[in-house]
């Protein structure tokens, strides 16, 4: 018979056999599903490929495109690349193309500078200016030559030039320079788009390294300040700034707190400046998008929550630079926007909320 003490340690064992089973159930539960996001967003990746290829094959052949664009939905493909961020490096290419939009020549004859116009929403809206009938001048970090190249080449494709300008916006000195260069190149800056960002993910405010914080603040609010001041000494009654806010400015987002921060400090100038402005007759407007598929994502998030991103939103998925850019030449545009000024423009992928 067995004794009081020996079924208790039976019992014992056996729960610590059955806390073992269950662990490893749960790890063996844990790996099947990792392994299920990374093939998902494997082939999440070589549909996307395919789509674009299948777009490309149209373009060439003249067909139109079909009525509703089919873009790549979450899981995004599992990558991670190393800061700033190529887009040249990424396994799916963000769409900039546009093939359903028909420049009307809303900005025939204008001059435009963009910062962070390398690649992502910049790049996107540089081609659509371009189409517009806009030469485009395109601010960039030096390391991001690459992706500038293909830019210039985008535009220039277009019809129209294309300046490249390689340097920082934390620089005021610089900034000068390049408001000097794009004027000294096309003889006028009609539209100044704010577009540079930096950002970093942390999950606690003790992470976040005054150093970092110091970047984030001098990129995202202090090279928007900067640019503004020495582009409005170039332009004339009927030129206009648009400022790229986002989302976070609104809402807050609890693992970037700096970028959050500056980000509604970008709205709050956005709304400012045009109220200094309006009597100069030159107009101040701010796109404020949600999640949307650039390199500044993969570049500051590991590859596995990179899959995830933007999956939260009603649509399922990230927006393509495409997809922002036209309320940018909406902005721009006075045939569009002539008594708008001040705005904060969100574009949400089916939320209806904002703040």
């Amino acid at each position: 018979m067995a004794t009081k003490a020996n079924k208790q340690g039976s019992k014992k064992g056996g729960s610590k056999s059955g806390r073992k089973g269950g662990a490893a159930k749960k790890a063996a539960k844990t790996t099947a599903q990792a392994a299920a996001k990374k093939s998902a967003a494997k082939s999440a990746g070589k549909s996307a490929a395919k789509q674009s290829a299948a777009r490309q094959s149209a373009a060439k052949s003249g067909a139109p495109p079909p009525r509703v664009l089919e873009q790549p939905e979450a899981p995004m493909p599992a990558q991670h690349v190393e800061k700033p961020g190529l887009e040249a490096e990424l396994e799916l290419k963000p769409r900039y193309e546009a093939p359903h939009y028909k420049g009307a020549g809303k900005l025939e004859g204008r001059a435009a500078l963009i910062t962070g116009g390398d690649s992502g929403i910049g790049r996107a809206v540089a081609v659509l200016f371009a189409r517009e009938g806009a030469d485009v001048a395109i601010v960039y970090l030096p390391e991001e030559q690459v992706d500038a190249e293909e830019t210039r080449e985008a535009v220039e494709r277009e019809g129209r030039q294309a300046l490249l300008i390689p340097g920082d916006v934390r620089d005021s000195a610089f900034c000068r320079e390049a408001v000097g260069r794009t004027f000294t190149t096309f003889g006028k800056l009609d539209i100044l788009v704010n577009n540079a960002a930096f950002q970093q993910h942390q999950k606690s405010i003790e992470d976040v390294s005054e150093e970092q914080f110091d970047r984030t603040f001098k990129t995202n609010i202090y090279g928007y300040f900067h640019m503004a001041k020495a582009a409005l000494g170039r332009m004339k009654e009927g030129a206009c700034i648009i400022n790229t806010g986002s989302i976070t400015g609104l809402q807050g987002s609890k693992e970037l707190l700096d970028y959050s921060a500056t980000k509604g400090a970008i709205h709050a100038f956005t709304k400012s400046l045009a109220q200094n402005l309006v009597e100069r007759r030159i107009r101040v407007n701010c796109v404020a998008p949600g999640p949307v598929w650039t390199p500044l994502n993969p570049a500051d998030k590991e590859a596995g929550d990179v899959a995830e991103f933007g999956s939260d939103k009603p649509f399922g998925r990230p927006a393509q630079p495409e997809e922002i850019a036209p309320a940018y030449v909406f902005f721009a545009s006075e045939a569009d926007s002539s008594y708008i000024t001040g705005e904060v423009l969100t574009l949400l992928g089916g939320e209806t909320t904002a703040g």
